[in-house]
């Protein structure tokens, strides 16, 4: 059993709120789920942050 853990923090400082921001239709946070989902190799994939409107994405 393999589980990805996404670490998705807030407070960047150079791009505000970048985990969140919208890249070519979708939040960037998106690209990196994607990805894991497509590895196919994970039974679980987690995104651990410490922003509620992270969370909410």
């Amino acid at each position: 059993m393999a589980i990805a853990i996404i670490p998705a923090r807030g407070g960047s400082k150079r791009i505000p709120r970048k985990n969140i921001r919208p890249f070519c239709g979708q939040p960037m946070l998106a690209y990196a789920i994607q990805a894991a989902r497509a590895a196919g190799c994970f039974s679980r994939i987690v995104v651990s942050t410490d922003e509620e409107e992270i969370a909410d994405v």
